[in-house]
């Protein structure tokens, strides 16, 4: 759309990883300063992490009413992609939804906040990462494909794709969510700048679908709508470090590119940068596991928490929703199941 009123010549392609790149950048400032990650907000080591948890809804509210904002002006054109189809392929999603909110128990972290925590010198996350790509692609296209073939096969059709078909029920929604999070705010002494991070964060997930659905789509050369995730982005990143020649980078690469960079300078910045590895052979196996299912688990259930939990949920959509509720349900699972003995082993 507006492509053609750009200042420089550049490919359709190139164009959209510097659009992932910027977000991704400011993605990254925004997760290192607040330690944004649903893992804390559900499982913190103290139970539910308030703070935690006014963030990530503050984001989740900003993502929910900027998008229906955005859908209102026709800033935004999800009309075919795949999490706005009425019929859901709800026994991945659950499955893969509750692998996925265990693995970032055992992670004790989600992939959003891993891949920041691997811009500050943290060689667990950085490992998990590799793991949880390896895992990823394979599920995708490898030799886990069928088992993700064969339960996306039980669908369920809900009649609608999205909440967002019943009139004014996003800005309910939003306002809700706001509401939640200036509780919880209160509660945990949450600053303000803490809160208006969050919702940058959410934004950022509305940027996303508005710049590569409409702003930079370009009907000669289409490229796929997308916004701020981290299942598919790493898998085709791992895919395009070992084979750039013959498969170029695109929006996720960049994103994830800008999330490592925004992060490493706001680590930096905070003096906040530290090696950190692993400490015994123990610690090294769960948080492989845990890489491992979230990894299946991200693919089955359509996207992190970041791809179906807020990028995704921003529209409502029904599958998307299921995918954070199933997520938050692993993880509470987990919790109550593995923390006696995770908790006796050094982060």
């Amino acid at each position: 759309m507006f492509l053609e009123f750009l200042p420089f010549d550049l490919p359709v392609q190139t164009v959209h990883v510097i659009f992932g790149l910027i977000l991704g950048l400011v993605f990254g400032i925004a997760a290192q300063i607040t330690k944004f990650c649903l893992r804390r907000a559900v499982a913190g080591e103290d139970g539910a992490n308030s703070s935690a948890a006014a963030v990530w809804l503050m984001a989740l509210a900003a993502a929910i009413g900027g998008f229906a904002l955005a859908q209102n002006f026709g800033l935004v054109a999800l009309e075919d992609h795949r999490l706005l189809a009425s019929s859901v392929p709800v026994l991945a999603i659950v499955l893969g939804g509750l692998a996925f909110g265990v693995g970032m128990v055992l992670t004790r972290g989600c992939m959003s906040r891993l891949t920041v925590l691997s811009a500050s010198g943290n060689l667990r996350a950085l490992t998990v990462i590799l793991v949880f790509a390896v895992v990823a692609h394979a599920t995708l296209k490898g030799v886990l494909a069928p088992v993700r073939v064969a339960l996306g096969s039980v669908q369920q059709d809900f009649g609608i794709a999205s909440l967002a078909e019943i009139g004014g029920i996003a800005p309910v929604i939003a306002l809700t969510l706001v509401l939640g999070a200036a509780l919880l705010a209160r509660r945990s002494q949450t600053s303000s700048i803490q809160l208006a991070l969050g919702a940058v964060i959410g934004l950022v997930a509305v940027a996303g679908w508005v710049g590569t659905s409409v702003l930079l789509m370009d009907e000669f050369d289409p490229l796929p709508v997308q916004s701020a995730a981290f299942t598919l982005p790493w898998a085709d990143t791992l895919f395009w470090s070992i084979a750039s020649s013959a498969i170029p980078a695109g929006f996720g690469t960049g994103l994830l590119g800008g999330v490592f960079v925004g992060a490493f300078l706001s680590a930096a910045m905070r003096k906040e940068l530290q090696l950190q590895s692993f400490e015994s052979p123990e610690q090294t196996l769960r948080y492989s596991l845990g890489g491992a299912l979230m990894g299946v688990g991200g693919v089955l259930a359509g996207g992190c928490t970041i791809g179906a939990g807020l990028s995704g949920s921003a529209t409502l959509s029904i599958a998307s929703l299921l995918a954070l509720g199933a997520i938050v349900s692993g993880a509470l699972l987990a919790r109550v199941i593995l923390q006696p003995r995770t908790n006796a082993l050094t982060a």
